[in-house]
């Protein structure tokens, strides 16, 4: 392996030891905790070399992001395998709420901290992309327009999973809203 090739499996791992430790500080302390000196002196790095890779606090956040971008994805599309209709929605719909609840830093970092990250637009990366077409695939066959009714369904679980995170609605009433929203999707195709 040449120099080259080593310095960036080197800085392609420090920057995963980043990301990963701001994801455990966030987890256990909240965002506030999670600032470039505290990683400096978490990785064992000084701060010039966080800079290095990544441009500010909220650059780091984006990155954290991302990765929750893949990992949602990934959950939506394995609780919708070998699932059809109805149970689809309602598999995906679950999925979404207990990822979202399941790691509420993670889920800030991806839908309620500042990002340079855009939906609905060019410059929307792949990995935001998969989570949407996850949701996506599951509409589609009760809807017209799968981008509203995607945007609608994305929109009631979102809320949901803001509601209860921040004790504002029963959680022990989460599967009755569920079945709700399922039953509002498969309407829309009416």
């Amino acid at each position: 392996m040449g120099i080259a090739e080593r310095k960036d499996r080197q800085r392609a791992e420090r920057e995963r030891r980043i990301i990963a430790a701001a994801r455990v500080i966030a987890e256990r302390e909240g965002w506030s905790a999670v600032t470039i000196r505290r990683l400096a002196d978490e990785i064992e790095h000084s701060q010039p070399v966080l800079y290095s890779h990544f441009e500010n606090r909220d650059a780091i956040v984006s990155a954290v992001a991302l990765e929750g971008f893949r990992e949602i994805a990934a959950a939506l599309r394995d609780s919708a395998n070998g699932s059809t209709g109805r149970n689809a929605v309602k598999n995906v719909a679950t999925a979404y709420l207990a990822f979202a609840l399941d790691n509420p830093a993670l889920y800030q970092a991806m839908f309620i901290l500042p990002t340079d990250l855009r939906f609905a637009s060019a410059e929307t990366r792949p990995e935001l992309r998969a989570g949407f077409e996850a949701l996506a695939a599951v509409v589609t066959p009760f809807c017209a327009d799968v981008a509203v009714a995607t945007e609608a369904f994305w929109a009631a679980l979102h809320g949901l999973a803001e509601l209860e995170r921040s004790g504002r609605i029963r959680p022990n009433m989460r599967g009755e809203r569920i079945a709700l929203v399922v039953r509002a999707v498969v309407a829309s195709g009416k």
